[in-house]
C-alpha cells in the first residue's frame, strides 16, 4: 500500500445515494407504480459524462470515492424462475432476504439493466484513476464476496487494475486528509450493529443483517409501491397527507392500504427486534484478522477501527416503542383501543336499552378529535439529529487526524464546518420525484470534490460541492438554496 503521504495528495469526486436497481416496466402492475424505476430515469448517462468531463480536467490520477447506497438491494422484488435454496412466503411478497445466493442474484439484476453505468466505471479505472466502494445502509449485502466479485466481473479490469478498486465496510480514509463514510453508522434507525461481523444466522443460514429502516422499505415500500423511498418527503408525511396521498391516488387501485400497511409494519416490527437480539457470527480466531483487512482497505490502523466503529449509534431496536411510533403502529393500535371502546359502550347500554348499533359513531365522534390530535401531535425522528455534531466531529478528528469529512445518506447536500471538521455532505443522486407520475423531481445531482492545494502545500484539500444538472454536460459549483438544503420541485415537462 503506497502512503499517501509520499506523494501530492490525489484529487477526489465522492458521490452517493445513486440507490441503482433493476427496471421497472412501464406496463407492470397499477398506473405509476414504481414509476421512478423506469429506464427513462437511469442517471446512468449523467455519470458517464460527469466522469469523462472530469477526466478531461485532470492534471493526474485521481480518485472516485462512491460512498454509499450506490445499489438498492432492499428495492428488488424480483426472484430467479429456479432459485437454488428456499425463498420463504414474505421472500415471495416483498423480495429476497440477505442469503448470500440472494444478494448476488440481485447484483445481477442491477449488472444487467445498467451496463453504461459500469461501463463508466471500467474506462474511469483504465485510464489510471482509482475507484472505491463505500458500503452504506442500501447496499450492505456488497459484503459478500460473491457480490463484490460480480462488481468485478461488470468491470472487466485485466488483472493489473484490480488493485485500483476497493471495497470498504462503512468507512475510508482518504488521503490521510478526509474521513469518508456514508452516515447510516450515526442514524439510530439504519445503523449496522456489527459492521465488523454483519452476519447473523436464521433458520440456520448466514445471512447480513439489515437495520430497521431498510425492512421497513422491504415489507412495507415495497408493497406499497406509489411512495418513492427515494424521496422521505414522499412517505414521511402528516396523517392529513397521508389521507389526500390514498384518495388521490390509491383509493382506486389499492383501496386496502391499510391492511397492507398494517401487515408490513407488524413484520418489519417482528423481524427488526427478532434480528437485533440474534449475536452476530463471529469466530474468535478470525477478530483481528478482520480488522487488519478492514483497516488496509480503509487505509489507517486496526486500532481506529476499533475507535470508529465505537462511535457509531445504538440501534433504535434498543427501544421498541420507538420503533412502533415511526411504523405508526402505535397510531394503529391507539386506533383499534378506540373502536374497541366505542363497542365496549354501545354493548353495555344495549344491556339496559337496546339501541341501534350505528350509536356505535357517537363515542367515535367524541374519541376522534382527541386520536387526530395525538395523529398530528407525533413527529417522525428520522434525521432529527444531525450525523455529526461537534463531539463526533472532534473524536473523528483525533482517531483519524482527518481534518474534512464527507458523507451522504441524508439526501440533503451540505457544506460546512463542524467543530475541527470541514463538513460536506454530497446529497444524492437517485431520481426522486414529488408525485407518483413523476413529474416534479425533487433536487439534483450533487457531488464533493476535494481538490490539492493550489501552492501545493501540505494544507489538506479544499472541499468543494458542486451539482451536475440532470442531462446536462458541465458541472457547476452548488449552493443550497435553503438552510436546510431543501429543493424546490422541477417540472419535467417544461424541460421536455
Amino acid at each position: 500500500m503506497v502512503d499517501p503521504r509520499s506523494r501530492a495528495p490525489l484529487e477526489t469526486l465522492v458521490l452517493s445515494d445513486m440507490h441503482l436497481s433493476d427496471a421497472q416496466e412501464p406496463d407492470a402492475g397499477p398506473p405509476h407504480w414504481k414509476a421512478y424505476k423506469r429506464r427513462e430515469f437511469f442517471i446512468d448517462a449523467d455519470v458517464e459524462r460527469l466522469l469523462t468531463w472530469t477526466h478531461a480536467q485532470a492534471e493526474g490520477p485521481m480518485e472516485l470515492v462512491l460512498n454509499g447506497d450506490i445499489f438498492d438491494f432492499d428495492n428488488i422484488t424480483a426472484m430467479p424462475e429456479e432459485p437454488p435454496g428456499e425463498i420463504n412466503w414474505l421472500g415471495r411478497q416483498r423480495g429476497m432476504t440477505s442469503e448470500a445466493w440472494m444478494s448476488a442474484y440481485k447484483m445481477e439484476r442491477i449488472v444487467a439493466d445498467h451496463p453504461v453505468f459500469f461501463g463508466a466505471l471500467r474506462t474511469w479505472v483504465q485510464r489510471g484513476h482509482e475507484l472505491v466502494f463505500v458500503l452504506g445502509n442500501h447496499d450492505l449485502e456488497l459484503h459478500w464476496p460473491e457480490v463484490q466479485s460480480l462488481v468485478r466481473q461488470a468491470l472487466a479490469l485485466p488483472e493489473a487494475l484490480q488493485a485500483q478498486v476497493r471495497f470498504c465496510e462503512w468507512f475510508y480514509l482518504s488521503e490521510g486528509d478526509t474521513f469518508v463514510s456514508h452516515g447510516h453508522m450515526y442514524d439510530p434507525y439504519c445503523v449496522t450493529v456489527s459492521p465488523i461481523d454483519p452476519l447473523i444466522s436464521v433458520h440456520g443460514r448466514p445471512r447480513v443483517q439489515i437495520p430497521f429502516g431498510d425492512l421497513a422499505n422491504r415489507y412495507m415500500l415495497n408493497g406499497m409501491g406509489y411512495f418513492n423511498p427515494h424521496a422521505t418527503a414522499n412517505y414521511i408525511m402528516s396523517f392529513g397527507e397521508y389521507v389526500r396521498f390514498f384518495v388521490k391516488y390509491m383509493l382506486r387501485t389499492q383501496p386496502l392500504l391499510l391492511w397492507t400497511w398494517f401487515w408490513g409494519a407488524m413484520v418489519t416490527l417482528f423481524v427488526t427486534l427478532r434480528d437485533y437480539l440474534r449475536p452476530p457470527m463471529r469466530d474468535p480466531l478470525l477478530v483481528e484478522d478482520k480488522v487488519t483487512a478492514i483497516a488496509a482497505r480503509a487505509r489507517v490502523t486496526p486500532k481506529a477501527v476499533r475507535q470508529l466503529h465505537a462511535l457509531s449509534v445504538p440501534s433504535a431496536a434498543t427501544d421498541p416503542l420507538m420503533v412502533a411510533r415511526e411504523l405508526w403502529l402505535d397510531r394503529g393500535v391507539l386506533f383499534l383501543l378506540m373502536l374497541w371502546a366505542a363497542f365496549q359502550a354501545v354493548s353495555a347500554v344495549n344491556w339496559i336499552w337496546r339501541i341501534s348499533p350505528l350509536w356505535v359513531l357517537v363515542p367515535l365522534a367524541v374519541l376522534t378529535p382527541l386520536f387526530m390530535m395525538y395523529s398530528f401531535k407525533v413527529k417522525p425522528q428520522v434525521f432529527e439529529d444531525p450525523l455529526v455534531n461537534e463531539r463526533r466531529a472532534d473524536l473523528i478528528h483525533k482517531i483519524t487526524g482527518a481534518r474534512n469529512c464527507v458523507m451522504g445518506h441524508t439526501h440533503i447536500p451540505r457544506l460546512d464546518q463542524v467543530g475541527p471538521l470541514t463538513f460536506a455532505n454530497g446529497g444524492f443522486w437517485s431520481p426522486a420525484f414529488a408525485e407518483p407520475e413523476c413529474v416534479h423531481r425533487i433536487g439534483t445531482q450533487t457531488y464533493v470534490w476535494l481538490r490539492a492545494p493550489v501552492d501545493g502545500s501540505d494544507l489538506a484539500r479544499s472541499v468543494e460541492l458542486w451539482e451536475w444538472p440532470p442531462g446536462g454536460d458541465a458541472p457547476r459549483p452548488f449552493a443550497p438554496r435553503a438552510p436546510s438544503g431543501a429543493f424546490e420541485p422541477v417540472d419535467l415537462r417544461a424541460k421536455a
